[in-house]
């Protein structure tokens, strides 16, 4: 024991007497581990502020969507496809209604998304408009109305020209005005507001504060000029069942469109909970590249301290060979100069969690000033591993040196001088 704080006590002198040079060898480290904090706090902060947006939807939900046949949903073909002009027309109305009386289903809506140009008095303005069924209240609860009501299933089977604005669209035409009970033009014709939103702000990519809610076929017959569905949301009873209510679902959808050969499959029915879990697998694995990558500053700064260690051997050939002349042993050599190493190293760890942490704290606050509330926090496993990869290049990276030190011949380190 007495042996091993002699060896500290040295390192701790020998690394004092070169200040200089042992900041600069804590450099590479800091950087290093500062990056690997910042990097794993983000991802984690992204992920779940992805996942936070997904579910405020509610994870007891199954959702059904139009896909290009032969591809998969998630796959580009399926997305470039539909960007590129291929239009799904087989999911109809009567598709979602047949689906929704499954045992399993407690409420749904279904829906179609469409732009418009709206405008009151001489105001204007390029609108998303949310056709949907009267169940929407009900199966997202997140779709509050603060004045006035939503419209009902009557409202949709008449096609009536009503509308529901989102709290920003009733400021940006209202101001602190009412306007229940005003018109709104639509794409040229009159909507009765027959209701406000409660604020929600962003989900995904949507504001959903700048979103009218219009009656579904109101939206097919009188603006879109369609009669087929985009997507269609089930919330569901037991999430027990959510495996067979999905199987339900496949079959019904396959047998009303006819189609024999999977492959062939228009339409794709997918959980909050399935999407989740492809979201945890790909963040793990953008983690992990980051991760690595970040490793390689890391890996610099050890080579950093390879180099300097090496240096500090040399300069000190004639000490060592005094030392070892009256008798130190090679372990008591080899451990004073492994313990500069790992102490520079796991210095060099201790700053670079403090650089990291402010880092982190810089970063939520960038995201906040751009609308996002990312909340960013630094996990105890990004901590371990940073400070256990600083210690590691140290040990890894400090042996070396530090035993080629314990193996110089006494005389011919004497002969240095």
């Amino acid at each position: 024991m007495h042996e091993l704080l002699v060896s500290i006590n040295l390192a701790f002198k020998n690394l004092r007497s070169n200040i200089g040079r042992t900041l600069l060898s804590l450099l590479g480290i800091v950087i290093g581990v500062a990056s690997v904090i910042l990097v794993l706090s983000l991802g984690a902060g992204v992920k779940n502020f992805v996942t936070d947006q997904i579910s405020s939807f509610g994870t007891d939900i199954i959702q059904i969507e139009v896909k290009v046949p032969k591809v998969s949903q998630m796959s580009s073909a399926n997305a470039t496809g539909q960007v590129g002009g291929t239009t799904i027309t087989t999911f109809k109305l009567n598709d979602a209604k047949r689906v929704a009386k499954l045992d399993n289903i407690d409420s749904w809506y279904a829906m179609i998304v469409s732009q418009q140009q709206t405008s009151f008095e001489d105001k204007k303005k390029q609108a998303m408009i949310f056709g949907v069924t009267a169940g929407v209240t009900r199966a997202d609860p997140k779709t509050e109305v603060a004045e006035g009501q939503m419209f009902t299933e009557e409202d949709d089977n008449s096609l009536k020209q009503v509308v529901v604005l989102g709290s920003a669209l009733k400021e940006y035409y209202f101001g602190d005005k009412e306007a229940i009970g005003q018109s709104i033009k639509i794409k040229g014709q009159n909507f009765k507001i027959i209701g406000v939103l409660k604020d929600r702000g962003m989900v995904s990519v949507f504001n959903f504060d700048e979103i009218m809610y219009i009656p579904l076929q109101t939206v097919q017959k009188k603006l879109a000029g369609t009669d087929y569905l985009q997507s269609a949301i089930f919330k569901l009873k037991d999430m027990k069942k959510l495996d067979l209510t999905i199987a339900e679902a496949i079959d019904i959808m396959r047998t009303r469109h006819n189609i024999k050969n999977p492959d062939n499959d228009d339409f794709a029915v997918s959980s909050i909970v399935e999407f989740l879990e492809i979201l945890d697998t790909v963040f793990f694995a953008l983690n992990a590249l980051l991760l690595a990558l970040t490793s390689i500053s890391l890996i610099v700064g050890g080579v950093g301290i390879m180099n300097v260690m090496y240096v500090a051997v040399t300069e000190r050939t004639f000490e060592i060979g005094l030392k070892k002349s009256i008798g130190a042993k090679n372990k008591s050599i080899l451990m004073q100069f492994l313990f500069e190493a790992v102490f520079l190293t796991v210095l060099g760890g201790f700053f670079g969690l403090f650089l990291g942490g402010i880092f982190t704290k810089l970063g939520e606050w960038a995201a906040a000033s751009f609308g996002y509330p990312v909340s960013l926090s630094i996990t105890w496993w990004s901590v371990a591993i940073g400070a256990g990869f600083s210690a590691l290049v140290g040990i890894i990276f400090g042996y070396y040196p530090a035993k080629h030190a314990s193996t110089l011949s006494p005389m011919e380190a004497l002969r240095k001088e």
